[in-house]
């Protein structure tokens, strides 16, 4: 027997429960996992509160996580027992041991430690498929971005600067502004002090921003559209305060013929193609050093409810990750 954290209702992060599983033998094209560390997304948060569909209940949260394969199913070639690996899938991360498709596995480079790794892959895939798939970022680009403190955020400020764009962070604290610049923000916002929709005309003295990356939804759609200059992309792929209120094409007209988008990353990575080339994008950067994932708190895997509490009150930073 192991231990995981089971969802049986939709609810608040009370409705998380620690529990004894069996997770058996894997089955052909299966890997058995003893795992390492695992990564909390607001994706489980929005999951667990109903507000992203979900399966039959009960069931195990969490798409991302590390650890040592145990064991391997029949037609397994690409990892071994033994080998550090990574992986990001749908759902049933939240446990001590798991099954996972080898297919989903990848082997993790020494210079990458389990924390890291598990905090990088959702975030990070994300991040390329964002800066590379939604809007190419490139060194004359200037790209607005929101809660840049967070996760996604911390990846993003570096992997953009490292193009060369010039990165407008908007956080919430001054503590978050001083990680917000540590990260590669030529500028930061606090939104509790400022619009940040009349910063950025400011800042960019009257144009706006080629990009906005709005992971906040309803709370800031339409600064975002105010803060994009004519043609601008908006990049809506999280919401944080809500969802976005429908809105109509003529609207992105009217505020200087505006593009909108709403990628998903579980999309995104369902092309093989695109999902090697990010991991190996991914893998180099950070093996490198020139991205650094911020590893902000973890929490016992035992206590993925106050894990959530924090995250939904927002007194989380960078990235979170649970500890089996």
């Amino acid at each position: 027997m192991t231990k995981a954290i089971l969802l049986r209702e939709i609810g608040g992060p009370e409705m998380l429960s620690w529990e004894n599983i069996d997770v058996g033998d894997p089955g052909d094209g299966e890997i058995r996992l003893r795992q390492t560390a695992i990564g909390l997304n607001f994706q489980d948060c929005n999951r667990r509160a109903g507000r992203w569909p979900l399966p039959d209940l009960p069931i195990i949260l969490g798409g991302e996580g590390a650890g040592v394969v145990d064991a391997v199913g029949n037609g397994v070639t690409n990892v071994s027992p033994g080998q550090r690996i990574v992986y990001m899938s749908a759902l049933g991360g939240y446990a001590q041991d798991r099954l996972l498709p080898a297919t989903e596995a990848f082997v993790l480079p020494d210079a990458i430690d389990d924390q890291t790794a598990a905090a990088m892959m959702v975030k990070g895939l994300t991040v390329h498929m964002l800066i590379f798939k939604s809007y190419a970022v490139g060194p004359d680009d200037t790209v607005l971005l929101h809660a840049a403190a967070g996760g996604i955020g911390s990846i993003l400020s570096q992997w953009a600067a490292h193009l060369g764009a010039t990165v407008i962070g908007v956080v919430s604290s001054d503590e978050k502004a001083d990680m917000a610049r540590a990260n590669g923000c030529a500028h930061t916002i606090v939104s509790s002090k400022e619009n940040f929709a009349e910063r950025v005309t400011e800042i960019t003295g009257g144009t706006g921003v080629q990009v906005v990356y709005d992971s906040i939804g309803r709370d800031t759609f339409d600064g975002s559209m105010d803060s994009l200059e004519n043609f601008g992309t908006l990049v809506s792929f999280g919401a944080a305060s809500g969802p976005v209120p429908p809105i109509e094409t003529s609207t992105l007209m009217q505020k200087g013929s505006l593009n909108l988008t709403r990628p998903t990353v579980m999309q995104y990575i369902a092309n093989r193609t695109f999902l090697e080339k990010a991991v190996n994008d991914l893998f180099d950067v950070v093996a490198s050093g020139k991205i650094k994932i911020d590893v902000g708190q973890t929490y016992p895997l035992a206590e993925a409810a106050r894990a959530h509490a924090d995250m939904e009150a927002r007194k989380t930073h960078g990235s979170t990750v649970l500890l089996p």
